[in-house]
């Protein structure tokens, strides 16, 4: 059994839309996918439908942004209500505030002499999107040469900590964990940084957190030993995901994949019934 529980669609930043990525899915040998795009659940229902009639078990999730002393953390949320009051108020606040903060982020760059215009990053969001993501503007950066791919722009422009980054600040951590659970999810810390581990996961724990992202496909063994030592400690459920948004990370959909066994304690308490968790390599 093959599990991706950290995938991106045009709804958010990924290239693809809710049903080409279901597709994508199905080709690359995956049985269970999330769709978990950042402040939205938008991609959900076209993804439902594409979902429907085939052996591909969709879980319907969303990665809330939130921010904490200027530093950004993303919290995932599976078998969320896509109805939910608390999901769509957050939605409708993500719209104006990614824009202000994508606005704050354009000025940033033209001040750098880079000229970029918003214009640039509606154009790379396209018409379906529903939240707009620094890589919208990282495909404009490339597309007006200023960088050679998306991750050179985040590694030289845009990433975290350079001049032209502002933080989301749609929510704190406190208050993603406490929607995703007034939607029935089930919330989890996406990519969790090590050095935030120990000041902040009691807190995040204290109003609900339940699991940790652990799996990544750029992750050192080193470092998943010390997620995972971590989340047992605390009685965290511990999920995996490859962050898909695109091709032009070097993998294509389905080729990071975790097993029932790696996260069958979250599968479970989704209420998700996929057979045999036995692993497969």
């Amino acid at each position: 059994m093959r599990l991706d529980l950290h995938v991106h669609t045009t709804a958010s930043d990924g290239s693809s839309s809710p049903a080409e990525v279901v597709g994508l899915a199905a080709e690359g040998g995956l049985d269970v996918l999330a769709i978990t795009d950042h402040d939205t659940v938008a991609g959900i229902p076209a993804a439902m439908d594409a979902a429907a009639g085939t052996s591909l078990q969709l879980i319907p999730g969303i990665e809330v942004s939130s921010t904490y002393e200027g530093a950004e953390y993303h919290i995932l949320g599976y078998f969320v209500d896509p109805q939910a009051d608390s999901i769509q108020a957050h939605e409708r606040h993500a719209v104006g505030g990614r824009e202000s903060r994508m606005n704050e982020m354009v000025d940033h760059l033209c001040r750098q002499g880079l000229l970029i215009e918003m214009t640039d990053v509606l154009d790379q969001a396209g018409p379906d999107r529903s939240a707009i993501g620094r890589p919208h503007l990282a495909r404009a950066l490339v597309l007006k040469g200023y960088a050679k791919s998306v991750v050179d722009a985040f590694d030289r422009l845009i990433g975290d900590g350079h001049p032209a980054y502002v933080p989301t600040g749609l929510a704190t951590p406190e208050e993603a964990i406490r929607l995703i659970l007034e939607a029935g999810g089930i919330p989890v810390w996406a990519h969790p940084p090590l050095h935030a581990l120990t000041p902040l996961l009691p807190a995040f724990i204290g109003v609900g957190l339940r699991g940790m992202e652990v799996y990544r496909p750029r992750s050192t063994a080193g470092h998943i030993r010390k997620l995972e030592r971590a989340a047992e400690a605390a009685g965290l459920l511990v999920t995996g995901g490859s962050d898909w948004h695109d091709g032009e990370s070097g993998h294509t959909l389905g080729t990071f994949f975790v097993t029932g066994e790696d996260v069958g304690e979250l599968l479970e308490a989704g209420g998700l019934s996929v057979g045999s968790p036995e692993r497969q390599k």
